[in-house]
């Protein structure tokens, strides 16, 4: 079966999924806005929600059309071959956004494609009511400048719920994040990573599986699992194909440490459920007191930051002492990620690349040293 598809992802690591879905021999491969559209088959679209490290979530495109008014929504929509994706007894909610169009109103337009589906399905299937108690079928929508993306999610937990997490720290960064900044970073499987803002270790985490070729989705379920088009053989084939590209020979080593030993015991408790803690070296110790133990380093950190003036201020002397305790030497480089604009000044030097990122809803910068 040959499927268009699009992946959801953070804004600013559109290229960054674009490469892994090319990498992944996915065809036609176009980026926009947050996501990314391309196409294969029924393999293709397992490999994705597996092995995708920046990717929110792998939805199918069921089809693109233009619409300006509730009549050509509805048409639009029951025209389409539901029958195909969903069956009789299967559970079909409907959500999604608008921007800039004419139909503007979200209520209204997930319950004209609610109703444009049952439509569609009361012909397919000759009956007038659905009980909707199987498999969830995720419907989902957008409509850009009246541009309408008619879309079902194969994901369903979003791909940055790698399994390894239960329970964070207060800040933590966003999985998917994480691997970006490892991903630029240029983070290698003989490298040395340091973080000495680990928290609950997510960055240390992310960059012991990208060194190690190890798919974030290789232990969890996706919600296509149980639709049944999809063949049990393409997950069995990609799974094992996930398992024969772990690079098991290697010099990876990461140092974490933060001045809270909480922090630290999550580090380890989390690093453990995807077999990663043989790879960590954790150690509580303040910013102030941090001296790296290895002639080579790459260091990609999250530092602390707040939004009222103390914590500014607090932040603010964690970058001057930042910039005294990150020296410019042969053989490192250090990135970190800061909402703070003034960061560089603080900091004591201009970054060798910037690049804007959003963690969340807040607008950032990885601030990246490499020469």
């Amino acid at each position: 079966m040959h499927l268009q598809m699009v992946a959801t992802c953070l804004l600013g690591i559109e290229g960054l999924v674009s490469d892994e879905l090319k990498q992944m021999e996915a065809e036609n491969v176009l980026s926009e806005n947050g996501r990314v559209f391309f196409e294969g088959d029924e393999n293709i679209l397992a490999r994705a929600n597996i092995n995708s490290r920046f990717a929110e979530r792998i939805l199918i495109v069921v089809d693109r059309f233009k619409a300006y008014t509730f009549e050509e929504l509805f048409q639009g929509v029951k025209s389409l071959p539901w029958s195909e994706f969903i069956g009789s007894t299967d559970t079909f909610p409907v959500k999604g956004y608008s921007i800039n169009s004419a139909l503007h109103s979200v209520p209204d337009c997930q319950k004209i494609i609610k109703k444009a589906v049952v439509e569609s399905l009361k012909e397919d299937y000759g009956i007038s009511w659905f009980e909707e108690s199987g498999p969830v079928h995720q419907i989902q929508f957008s409509i850009m400048k009246d541009d309408i993306t008619i879309m079902l999610d194969t994901t369903g937990r979003g791909l940055h719920k790698r399994g390894y997490r239960p329970e964070s720290n207060d800040a933590p960064i966003r999985e998917t994040l994480a691997a970006a900044l490892c991903s630029l970073s240029r983070l290698r499987h003989y490298h040395t990573l340091y973080d000495p803002f680990c928290g609950s270790g997510t960055i240390l985490i992310e960059g012991a599986m990208l060194a190690h070729n190890i798919a974030p989705g290789i232990n969890r379920n996706f919600e296509c699992d149980r639709w049944g088009f999809i063949p049990e053989s393409a997950w069995m084939q990609e799974r094992e194909r996930a398992h024969d590209i772990i690079k098991t020979d290697t010099d990876f080593t990461a140092f974490g440490s933060d001045i809270d030993n909480h922090a630290l015991e999550l580090t380890m408790a989390n690093a453990k459920r995807i077999n990663a803690d043989k790879f960590l070296r954790l150690d509580c110790r303040d910013i102030k007191n941090f001296t790296p133990t290895t002639e080579k380093g790459t260091l990609i950190t999250n530092p602390p930051y707040g939004e009222r003036m103390l914590d500014i201020k607090q932040a603010e002397k964690l970058y001057r002492i930042m910039g005294d305790k990150f020296v410019q030497k042969h053989g490192w480089s250090y990135g970190i990620i800061s909402p703070d604009e003034e960061f560089e000044k603080v900091f004591g030097r201009k970054a060798d690349k910037r690049r804007k990122l959003y963690n969340g809803m807040i607008k950032c910068q990885f601030y990246m040293y490499f020469k």
